[in-house]
């Protein structure tokens, strides 16, 4: 079984890897003795986040700066990535616009679908969408091409469910002011969902395999009043904790899911079941 699990000269590429998840994503493949690719816009949270791989792991890491909504700079990474360590075997699809949702009192509030902008619509589908297309076009046929890999696109239980805008409801503001959880995010997830069924039969043949993982919403300090709210939504009465996604990430990297693919893997302390 620890052969099963063992992702020893496994190079895994992490789209996002700099943010709050991506990290965690990152850990677990450096502990089970995988190499780590972080791809991120923001140069110092890079820095900051193989710091941080080289001081709990012996293994390497390495990041990339890039924008993954850019074609031109996705290939260049790729290449990159290629000359570097001559092969791919993982993709995790992370990178994602998360809007919070605003505590404002605004009198247009743009999170409502009826104010909502053009411009952050095509920016979120971007990052959220785009971005894993375009990735999954470059490594994903990095991969097809040496007949073995896997993908892991990282939805959310959102993905599966309609939010809760009563979980954001503030007292005393009218309807119309009320902040919600954008249209983009749920859109975002669903879409992943369903480009992981695609890939997981287009590439099937050439042993890629497509999976998605759906996690709830992961403590990361929010307010006491939110967290109180949600909780009566959740079986296991509480949110995730950020290392609770780990285990999921790693059976869908390893071959401990060889037999896997086109599922959708949801982590949400039973959420979505109620």
């Amino acid at each position: 079984m620890r052969e099963l699990f063992d992702l020893s000269g496994k190079v895994a590429v992490i789209t996002g890897g700099a943010g709050f998840l991506g990290q965690k994503h990152a850990e677990v493949i450096a502990e089970y003795g995988g190499t780590p690719v972080l791809i991120d816009l923001n140069p110092a949270q890079l820095d900051a986040a193989l710091k941080n791989l080289a001081s709990q792991y012996a293994m390497p890491a390495a990041s990339f700066v890039a924008d993954i909504t850019r074609e031109d700079q996705v290939r260049d990474v790729y290449r990159q990535i290629m000359d570097r360590f001559e092969r791919i075997d993982i993709l995790i699809n992370n990178a994602a616009n998360n809007p919070k949702v605003d505590d404002s009192n605004q009198l247009l509030n743009t999170s409502r679908l009826e104010n909502f902008p053009l411009e952050l619509w095509l920016d979120d589908i971007a990052v959220g969408l785009t971005g894993s297309f375009l990735c999954c076009k470059y490594f994903g046929q990095a991969m097809a091409t040496a007949g073995r890999g896997n993908i892991i696109n990282i939805s959310s239980d959102l993905g599966i469910i309609a939010p809760n805008q009563h979980l954001y409801e503030k007292e005393g503001l009218p309807d119309s002011q009320q902040s919600v959880k954008p249209v983009t995010y749920s859109v975002v997830k669903t879409g992943l969902i369903g480009l992981t069924r695609y890939l997981a039969t287009y590439w099937a043949e050439y042993g890629v395999r497509c999976n998605a993982l759906c996690p709830g919403g992961v403590y990361s300090g929010q307010g006491q009043e939110f967290l109180t709210r949600i909780q009566t939504l959740i079986p296991m009465a509480r949110m995730a904790q950020p290392d609770e996604l780990k285990g999921a990430v790693l059976f869908l990297a390893s071959e401990a899911s060889s037999y896997v693919t086109g599922a959708v893997i949801v982590v949400d302390g039973g959420r979505s079941v109620w």
